[in-house]
């Protein structure tokens, strides 16, 4: 009963909380320096611009919507969000694209590129790439559905990557729950950022590599995840067998994988979760538990905290003023033509 209520009162704090967050914050510095208005005169179509873009990406490939949010989620937690994940290999970079959570699987370079060589003929020098990953983010979300919120602006972009926190700091689908919810923690967001920004596992797709282990062997013993639908894993196992096919996709949320709605939430409490990381919010803590249940039951509430939970994340470890650059090609430094 206890932890029921802790879950309670979770709830009640961010309703109380996120409007104030939304809305500007508190003392008026809410972000770090960062603010929406940032490129209003240096830049004035800037939102227009990589709006337009991603629109057309989207209308190509549905599923860019989803590989756009996680590009800025995968940005965020390795060095703050610097749009150091963009940075291709070169004389002292080694590029965060090959750690193991991105390799072979991080997606939708192309289109940023897109962004940013239409925002340099626009406004040379000025957009940084860690904005257009913010605002790609928050656009691709709306496009399928999702909520809209403003994206504080001014961040400027690394001068450098972090291999080793790609393969260390990013949560991984067969991570334990206190294991996410400590590598959430160290990037200052809490439990319910957690639940929160996994719902943007309502649109997407997943390789069978990624929840294997749920259909052949979760615990060590050779075994079917438990918590795990038979019927669902059944069908699973038809396209993900215990070998082979490591690259076969599967909707994160089988009901309207292209749509981003509550329905991954509804998805978990039936056991229908495809990833571990995603079944563990139910099984593994009650607090967890008691906001999957909101979530499922309200959608409003649902889109207020991931907006909110964005804005959050968006606002780790933001390099700003002299700090960094303002890249005219994402994929490397100013002063680097390899």
């Amino acid at each position: 009963m206890a932890a029921s209520k802790r879950g309670c009162l979770v709830l009640l704090c961010l309703a109380v909380v996120a409007p104030l967050l939304l809305a500007g914050g508190v003392h008026g510095h809410p972000w770090g320096g960062l603010f929406p208005q940032f490129y209003d005169h240096s830049c004035p179509k800037a939102k227009e611009i990589v709006k337009s873009i991603v629109a057309q990406a989207v209308a190509r490939e549905t599923r860019m919507a989803a590989s756009l949010v996680r590009l800025h989620f995968h940005d965020c937690f390795v060095k703050g969000c610097d749009a150091s994940v963009l940075l291709d290999n070169s004389t002292g970079i080694v590029s965060e694209k090959g750690s193991n959570p991105n390799k072979n699987s991080l997606r939708g370079f192309e289109v940023v590129d897109e962004i940013k060589a239409a925002l340099e003929a626009a406004c040379p020098g000025t957009v940084s790439c860690a904005d257009v990953l913010a605002l790609a983010a928050r656009d691709s979300t709306v496009l399928a559905g999702g909520p809209y919120w403003d994206v504080p602006l001014g961040r400027r972009d690394s001068l450098g990557a972090s291999i080793q926190g790609s393969n260390n700091d990013i949560p991984a689908p067969n991570n334990t729950l206190p294991t996410i919810v400590t590598k959430f923690r160290r990037q200052g967001l809490d439990v319910a950022d957690v639940v929160a920004l996994s719902g943007a596992h309502t649109i997407g797709l997943s390789r069978c590599t990624s929840f294997r282990q749920r259909l052949y062997n979760q615990t060590g013993n050779g075994l079917a995840d438990a918590t795990l639908d038979a019927s669902f894993a059944a069908r699973l196992r038809q396209g993900c067998p215990r070998s082979g096919g490591d690259n076969n996709l599967f909707p994160l949320d089988l009901a309207t994988p292209a749509r981003f709605d509550n329905l991954y939430f509804r998805n978990i409490l039936a056991g229908k979760g495809l990833l571990s990381s995603d079944e563990v919010l139910l099984t593994k803590s009650a607090e967890t538990a008691a906001l999957v249940k909101a979530y499922a039951a309200d959608v409003d509430l649902f889109f207020q905290h991931f907006a909110r939970s964005m804005v959050r994340m968006g606002n780790i470890s933001p390099l700003t003023g002299a700090q960094g650059e303002v890249r005219k090609n994402c994929r490397r430094l100013n002063g680097n033509r390899y």
